[in-house]
């Protein structure tokens, strides 16, 4: 049994609106971080439009590049050459039967434009003319998408790309110093090769059973909530970390006891030092659960996770530290999705502020946003 990826779906997703799962893709992507304030509000407000915006923004970033001659990097090729260029490649050679020839099978380094980042662009623009092409009503724009694939194919961009090969992230992730047109490129070029929605429609692409798991709505919805508030919060002082790993205070272990120690992890930790030595500062931690906030109890009533509860509480107090004024102090928050429900309550236990929060994601982008925001009242 398999299901599909359905990229334009003007529904619902269960019961969340597709428009939100936008939003969430929005939120979670790097090119929310690199837009202009202006922008990011225009892409919030109409998240249905994602594609078309994403496709704009693509075109135009790829449009001011190819004014300029396009850098250049190494990739590596092999080649039967007169003369030997890199190092040999002697198995090919032999096997060949080349130096009967007079050739040689060489390994070199070749600089070119027809780099991993641009041919990561070209495959990014065609895709993204498909979801115009299938939105329909900018005939335009996905021509502009197709001509500048195009002239990067005609300006050397010639290969292509696996997209689903691993490592393409961290080669990407290497490619040195870019000026800020290029990351912002960069940026819609990934966005545009992730607006895929997993549904139960009849679509492009098959996706195995396995890859229907909560982890995956709960990875999107962790990384959305960080994105928001590393934008959201970064200009205002706020430090914004997601999936730090956090020690336990053991004192004297055994030599087997780090072998077997689970690792705590916490999925996003706010933090806003005082200017002031005579303040202390606020550093907040945010557990992420994408499931229900409440469960029914053997006596029928609503309650709590108790195993949520303890992870947070386990994450507060362990990190308590004489020398880190913060740590005493820290506020936990536990968010989870809701669909309709609004739910925010909270308690002082042990020194530490505890908030229980919901966000409605069935709910309009403004809510969200004023939902996703509300913790720091606390």
């Amino acid at each position: 049994m398999t299901n599909t990826t359905h990229t334009l779906d003007s529904g619902f997703i269960g019961q969340i609106p597709v428009r939100n799962i936008w939003l969430l893709l929005l939120y979670a992507s790097q090119l929310y971080r690199e837009l202009r304030a202006s922008r990011r509000v225009e892409l919030e407000d109409a998240p249905d439009q994602i594609p078309n915006l994403v496709a704009e923004i693509l075109t135009n970033a790829v449009e001011r590049r190819l004014r300029r001659d396009l850098s250049r990097g190494y990739n590596q090729r092999e080649a039967d050459r007169n003369r030997v260029r890199g190092r040999i490649d002697l198995f090919r050679t032999i096997r060949r039967e080349l130096l009967q020839r007079g050739r040689v099978a060489c390994i070199f380094d070749e600089l070119t434009v027809d780099t991993t980042r641009h041919r990561y662009v070209k495959a990014a623009l065609t895709h993204v003319a498909g979801l115009v092409s299938r939105l329909g009503d900018d005939p335009d724009l996905e021509q502009r998408c197709r001509d500048l694939a195009s002239r990067l194919e005609r300006a050397g961009v010639v290969g292509s790309l696996d997209l689903h090969r691993a490592g393409v992230d961290a080669e990407l992730g290497s490619v040195g110093w870019v000026d800020a047109h290029e990351r912002q490129m960069l940026a819609a070029a990934k966005m545009a090769l992730n607006l895929s929605i997993p549904t139960e429609q009849s679509g492009l692409v098959q996706l195995p059973i396995v890859n229907r798991t909560e982890t995956k709505g709960w990875k999107l919805y962790e990384d959305a909530v960080a994105g928001f508030y590393d934008v959201t919060l970064s200009h205002r002082g706020w430090k914004v970390k997601q999936g730090s790993p956090i020690e336990w205070p053991a004192l004297d272990p055994t030599p087997g006891l780090s072998f077997i120690m689970p690792q705590m992890v916490t999925d996003i930790v706010l933090e806003c030092r005082s200017p002031s030595e005579s303040a202390i500062g606020q550093r907040i931690v945010i557990d992420t659960k994408f499931t229900s906030i409440l469960r029914r109890s053997q006596f029928g009533k609503s309650t709590l996770k108790s195993e949520n509860m303890y992870q947070l509480y386990a994450y507060l107090r362990s990190q308590e530290r004489h020398g880190d004024p913060m740590s005493r102090h820290s506020a936990g928050v536990l968010l989870y999705p809701s669909l309709g429900d609004d739910l925010k309550e909270s308690a002082n236990i042990q020194g530490h502020r505890v908030l229980f929060a919901t966000v409605d994601l069935a709910s309009d982008s403004n809510t969200i946003r004023s939902q996703l925001l509300r913790i720091l009242d606390d």
